[in-house]
């Protein structure tokens, strides 16, 4: 098949989140398994700065109508390997900045133009470069346009550019609300701004527009899936979504073992497998050493690498602090995010430096060695779409401890619901069951017998991307 992907960020030329991760492996599984893939991202800066994109040679200006203007961009063309060619949408004016969405504070007040900029030039690209699409597959409320811009261009240049379109929702939290004005950027017909379009309690919502008008609309889990349907989890699109019902589908997302993959990852100290966790051992060491912690430390060490945000827990983090200081246990966290929790989790730092730390940045590397070097992964989330972290903990051999919502229930098994399959502990989003969770993790780590016997089973299941690229390719086959 013939593929086109648009999103917001794509690893490894730019990450915020599992989106970039999830549409970064899944294009290049599909590359692998033969299929002809185009994935569209726009050129902010730190992409283009990226060493393979520097160096791409080939490029196209182009010219997208935006209102009453005409806006000219330019278009860097990578083909990464065979069967997969990165294009990255680039004007200075709208992404030359140091972060795709905000300024760390608030988001970019722009950002109505600037998507809808990226959606349009997606489009032109696909009509001059005549890339012929099987599929077009946009992600999340940045990519949410195309469907329906697709199909306007059709008409507009009487060329086909894609057999169907396919939708994703990463999360239905963030769904690009803006003033009614911006929709004259797009271009599309007024009918299109009633109740059964994109206006929103008095704007217009990008996200209900990809829900509305592409062929078919996807999640991220068959749990998610479920969830967003309902009041409790649709954001107030649950009834936009519900009009969708046939046409939906939750695919879990995998993970690109070629990096997360302890007997193979290169940026960790020590490498490990099922059979011999040694190397996990001194990963332990490693990550304690590096937080200041005594690195002979024999109790158990809590990990959490995440947005220091509401969604994530960090309310139910909080809130169990007197675990962390009263318990013979260790806490480090990696993230940026909510001031109010960057500062309390820096404060509980500061009155505990040897039992609990806070890296208050984007690493990588630190993130792999969390994940290896700690015992139990914590992922206390209020809502989580799929969720990636409790796939990467179990391949390491790390607990994971997460709450009962969304991706985590169709990944994780509870060691106490399954004596004999339990891969993690799993507890209601509510502060106290997370507490009672947390003294759960204690009494496993005490029980090392047990505790081996779930890291084997976390370690023995499989989460790459071969098996939910076949997923994909069932979907796009059944759609066209």
């Amino acid at each position: 098949m013939k593929i086109v992907h648009a999103a917001s960020e794509l690893y490894p030329y730019v990450k915020t989140g599992g989106l970039a991760d999830a549409v970064g492996s899944l294009t290049a599984t599909l590359a692998d398994k033969g299929h002809d893939v185009s994935v569209f991202v726009p050129g902010y800066r730190a992409a283009l700065e990226h060493k393979e994109v520097a160096r791409a040679e080939q490029r196209l200006g182009l010219r997208v109508e935006m209102g009453d203007r005409i806006y000219s961009g330019d278009v860097r063309v990578l083909p990464v390997r065979k069967g997969l060619t990165v294009y990255f949408i680039g004007r200075e004016e709208f992404f030359d900045r140091r972060l795709p969405y905000g300024n760390g504070e608030r988001d970019y007040e722009d950002n109505d133009a600037r998507f809808v900029f990226f959606c349009k030039a997606v489009v032109e690209v696909m009509r001059m470069a005549e890339i012929r699409a099987d599929v077009v597959h946009g992600h999340d409320w940045q990519a949410a346009l195309l469907p329906l811009l697709v199909r306007y261009e059709e008409r507009r240049s009487g060329v086909a550019l894609a057999m169907k379109t396919v939708f994703t929702i990463h999360n239905i939290a963030f769904q690009g609300l803006f003033p009614m004005r911006s929709f004259a950027l797009t271009n599309l017909p007024d009918e299109l701004l009633g109740i059964d379009g994109f206006e929103y309690y008095g704007q217009i919502n990008l996200l209900k527009g990809g829900i509305l008008f592409s062929d078919r609309v996807m999640t991220v889990s068959p749990q998610y899936a479920r969830e967003i349907q309902t009041p409790e989890f649709g954001c107030g699109l649950e009834g936009v979504v519900g009009t969708r019902a046939e046409d939906l589908a939750g695919l879990l997302n995998g993970i690109d073992t070629k990096i997360w993959n302890p007997a193979r990852d290169r940026l960790l100290p020590a490498r490990y497998a099922a059979h011999d966790l040694t190397g996990k051992s001194i990963c332990r060491a490693a990550l304690l050493k590096n937080h200041g912690m005594d690195e002979g430390y024999r109790g158990p060490v809590f990990g959490m690498v995440c947005r220091l945000t509401q969604q994530k827990g960090l309310d139910l983090l909080l809130a169990a602090k007197d675990f962390f200081v009263q318990q013979d246990c260790r806490l480090i966290v990696l993230g940026t995010g909510e001031k109010k929790f960057e500062t309390a989790l820096q404060e509980l730092a500061r009155a505990y430096p040897k039992k609990i730390a806070l890296s208050s940045r984007y690493d990588e590397e630190m993130s792999h060695l969390i994940e290896a070097g700690s015992d139990f992964f914590l992922m206390p989330s209020h809502f989580e779409p799929c969720g990636l972290n409790q796939m990467y903990s179990q391949a390491y051999g790390t607990v994971p401890v997460v709450t009962r919502v969304g991706g985590f229930v169709d990944t994780v098994t509870d060691i106490d619901e399954g004596p004999e399959d339990g891969t993690g502990i799993v507890c209601q989003p509510q502060e106290a069951d997370f507490t009672r969770a947390l003294h759960r993790a204690i009494q496993l780590y005490r029980q090392q017998e047990s505790m081996v016997a779930v890291i084997k089973r976390g370690m023995a299941r499989d989460f790459g991307w071969q098996k939910a690229a076949a997923a994909y390719e069932q979907l796009y086959q059944d759609t066209i």
